[in-house]
C-alpha cells in the first residue's frame, strides 16, 4: 500500500470497503449517499495492478493532488505484489482481513465489487451510535443487524443453500473450483466432524451471502476473520465453504446475526462480472488433471494444505448425501 493511502486511512473509524481483482468489475457508485455518511465514512475500493489498469482504460479517475486516485466516491487502495496466484484468493485479504488492512476502522461495511448499495448508509453509520433505547424508526432496520444480541458480525444468509455440502456441490457443477479439490476441502471437515447442517441446529445457515458483511471490529470479530482467512488460504478460495467450519470449531462463543436474503436484495443489486473468470484450475475434474504437464494448473501459493498428507484416512470418508434444491446452485 503506497505511502498517501496509509497516510489516508489512518483517519478512517468508519469504513465501506470493496475490491475488484483481475479487472472483473468495474465500481458501482452506491445510492442514497447522505452529506453527513459522505463526511463519517471513508469509501475504499481495494485494487490490484491489473485491476487498476482496466479501471483507467475505462472509467475517469480523478488525482486529487495527493497522490490519492479516486472513482466517484471511492478512494482506490492500490495493492502491489499480491501473494497468491489466484485473484480469487488475492480478493479475500481485503475481504476477509479488513481489519489488518485498515486497523483504525471501528465499524466497517465490505461490499464484494460487483455490487451496488441501495441502501442509505446515513442511517448504517447513525445505527452504530444508538443505544437501543434511541433506536426509532427506520434506525431499527440497520441497527438490528449488529445490535440484536450483542452480535458484532452481520452477514446474509444464502438464498439456496443452508449446508456446507450444498455449497460445494453447486461449486462444482458451477466450475468454481477444480472438483476433486473441492471433494477433498469437504471430506477433510467431514472427518473433522462438521455435520450437515440440520434445521435443530444452532445456527439459522452454514452457507451466507458473502458479498456484503457487517462488522464492529471488536476482538472477538477479528479472530473469527482471522480463523476463516486460514482455511481460505489452506483450502479452496472459496470463503462461503469455510465459514460455517469456523463457526461449528468456536463451538458457540461467536455470536453473529445472520438476516434473511430477502433483506440483502432489498438493500443490494448484483451486477455482473465483465468476464467470466480465467483461472484453468476451474475446469478440473478429476485429480490425475493436475499431474505431469497439468501441474501447471495448480496455484503456487495458496491452498497448500489440499496438497500436504492428511494424518486421517480420508480415503474412508464418505460425503453427505445433498438434494439439489434449485437449478442456480
Amino acid at each position: 500500500m503506497a505511502s498517501f493511502d496509509i497516510k489516508y486511512v489512518k483517519k478512517c473509524q468508519f469504513v465501506a470497503a470493496s475490491g475488484i481483482f483481475d479487472g472483473y468489475d468495474v465500481p458501482h457508485q452506491p445510492s442514497n449517499i447522505s452529506l453527513r455518511s459522505k463526511k463519517l465514512f471513508c469509501f475504499l475500493m481495494v485494487v490490484d495492478e491489473v485491476s487498476f489498469k482496466f479501471i483507467k482504460e475505462n472509467v475517469t479517475i480523478r488525482d486529487d493532488g495527493n497522490g490519492g486516485k479516486w472513482v466517484g466516491i471511492w478512494h482506490l487502495v492500490l495493492l502491489k505484489h499480491p501473494p497468491y496466484d489466484e485473484p480469487r484468493r488475492n480478493g479475500k485479504i481485503p475481504k476477509i482481513l479488513l481489519h489488518r488492512l485498515f486497523p483504525q476502522a471501528q465499524y466497517s461495511i465490505w461490499i464484494d465489487g460487483l455490487v451496488h448499495a441501495l441502501c442509505p448508509f446515513g442511517t448504517f453509520s447513525y445505527s452504530f451510535l444508538l443505544t437501543n433505547r434511541e433506536k426509532k424508526g427506520q434506525m431499527v432496520y440497520w441497527a438490528q443487524y449488529l445490535w440484536r444480541e450483542k452480535n458484532t458480525f452481520a452477514i446474509a444468509q444464502h438464498k439456496h443453500h443452508h449446508s456446507i455440502y450444498e455449497e460445494a456441490d453447486a461449486n462444482k457443477r458451477r466450475k468454481r473450483y477444480a472438483r476433486p479439490l473441492i471433494d477433498l476441502h469437504m471430506k477433510i471437515y467431514h472427518y473433522e466432524g462438521l455435520p450437515s447442517w440440520s434445521p435443530d441446529g444452532k445456527t439459522i445457515s452454514d452457507v451466507p451471502e458473502g458479498a456484503v458483511i457487517i462488522r464492529e471490529h471488536t476482538a472477538m470479530s477479528n479472530l473469527f476473520s482471522c480463523l476463516w482467512f486460514n482455511e481460505v488460504d489452506l483450502f479452496t478460495p472459496r470463503d462461503q465453504l469455510s465459514f460455517g467450519y469456523v463457526v461449528y470449531r468456536l463451538g458457540g462463543l461467536f455470536k453473529f446475526f445472520m438476516f434473511p436474503n430477502c433483506e440483502y436484495n432489498s438493500l443490494f443489486v448484483l451486477h455482473p462480472h465483465t468476464r467470466e473468470h480465467s483461472s484453468s484450475v476451474e475446469w478440473v475434474k478429476n485429480i490425475t488433471e493436475l499431474s505431469g504437464k497439468g501441474s501447471r494448473m495448480k496455484e503456487s501459493r495458496g491452498g497448500l494444505g489440499l496438497w500436504t498428507p492428511y494424518p486421517g484416512n480420508l480415503n474412508a470418508v464418505v460425503l453427505p448425501p445433498v438434494a439439489r434444491t434449485s437449478k442456480a446452485g
